[in-house]
């Protein structure tokens, strides 16, 4: 309580000068939270939702409304996410990473089938995919391993085989039970982030040789029990002009787009390969090829930028971070954001496979947009407690 003063007379007053440290906390949290990362991923946003207004418009489908309202969804999530202290997430990281490998288990027995692929749960009228949440269950579940494991310890050194093994094992188990569903782009999202924080904790150089070996050896056993579109997606990347009216018809089309839009783009709604259906998926995977038709270069410049803006921020956020834990959030939640930008462009414009992965803030997606704005989140609040005891 504020201190009483006696003045002469024997009149009381209190002593209010405390009171103004009261909201000192607050407000230095608020001045630390990194809003170029807020207003870089708004950007993005309203760039995606009036992208996906023009992409919609030879299916008479109104996506963009509907991504719109997901967003308002995912900032409002966000904004629960960075005012809880991430170290709280600390707590909860197992709990959240078994359920969801319960519900990944749950998806092969009862989800819903689409087109050969059983990756949804059904809750009423919204449709939840848990593979989405798996990636940032992995995160927080190796922030967590990391943050206390000894053998992460820098000054122990590089860690061998044995000192990876928990940790691969944690992203292993999600990574295959959505390969079952099948769904191989976000089976591979999801090792990526996990093995990017595994190298972020330390790996000594032999063992990497023999991650590597085992890594090509495992590919090769794994070759004969792919999906046979899966098998023909490689198969197209390695050789695009072999079946160009078939398996490598998604690749080719979106390659013209791209290459349409030459340096200042066909303009908003013009792009022929989008409105004349020639570009398939062209509101989900393939939505960096509309935008690329449209806006040409110029817009592709434009859009890297602000993702490259977004990467580099949690980066920075990363190597400020107050502890371990932090850390290694800010390390998954950027590797996530980065592996998910260079697969899709990458698979677009044709120097990878076509996987099935989406853009960030880009590619319509309820799930997807929940789990960005998470992992926004929870970078902010790694970056605005930074000095936080």
């Amino acid at each position: 309580m504020p201190a009483r003063a006696s003045r002469p007379g024997g009149v009381v007053a209190l002593d209010l000068s405390g009171l103004a440290t009261l909201g000192a906390p607050r407000q230095r949290s608020i001045a630390r939270f990194p809003w170029h990362v807020a207003l870089l991923a708004l950007s993005i946003s309203g760039l995606g939702v009036w992208n996906l207004a023009s992409a919609s418009r030879s299916s008479h489908v109104e996506v963009w409304a509907a991504q719109a309202t997901w967003m308002a969804v995912g900032l409002g999530l966000a904004l629960a996410v960075v005012l809880v202290d991430y170290r709280l997430f600390r707590r909860g990281a197992w709990i959240l990473y078994g359920g969801v490998v319960v519900l990944l288990l749950l998806v092969l027995w009862k989800g819903r089938m689409v087109m050969g692929a059983r990756r949804w749960l059904t809750f009423g009228p919204v449709n939840f995919q848990p593979s989405e949440l798996a990636k940032i269950a992995v995160i927080l579940a190796l922030a967590r391993w990391f943050s206390t494991d000894r053998e992460s310890d820098p000054r122990r050194g590089p860690r061998g085989l044995a000192g990876i093994a928990i940790p691969g094992a944690l992203v292993l188990l999600p990574a295959l039970l959505v390969q079952r569903q099948p769904d191989l782009g976000t089976a591979l999202i999801t090792v990526a982030v996990g093995a990017t924080m595994i190298l972020f904790a330390g790996v000594r150089w032999k063992t990497l040789a023999v991650l590597g070996t085992v890594v090509v050896l495992a590919g090769a056993a794994a070759w004969p029990h792919l999906k046979p579109y899966q098998r023909k997606r490689v198969e197209t990347f390695l050789d695009p002009e072999g079946d160009v009216l078939g398996a490598g018809y998604h690749a080719t089309q979106s390659m013209i787009a791209v290459g349409s839009g030459q340096g200042l783009g066909k303009g908003w709604g013009q792009g022929t390969q989008t409105l004349l259906s020639f570009l398939p998926e062209q509101h989900t995977d393939f939505i960096f090829s509309v935008w690329a038709e449209e806006h040409g270069f110029a817009g592709t410049l434009l859009l890297l930028t602000l993702y490259f803006g977004l990467v580099g921020s949690g980066i920075t956020i990363a190597m400020n971070a107050r502890d371990r834990f932090g850390q290694f959030v800010a390390v998954g939640c950027t590797a996530l954001l980065f592996w998910h930008v260079f697969v899709n462009m990458g698979m677009v414009t044709g120097i990878l496979p076509v996987v099935g992965v989406t853009l960030p803030l880009m590619s319509y997606g309820g799930t997807s947009v929940l789990v960005v704005f998470t992992a926004l989140a929870m970078l902010a609040s790694v970056g605005t407690r930074r000095f936080v005891n």
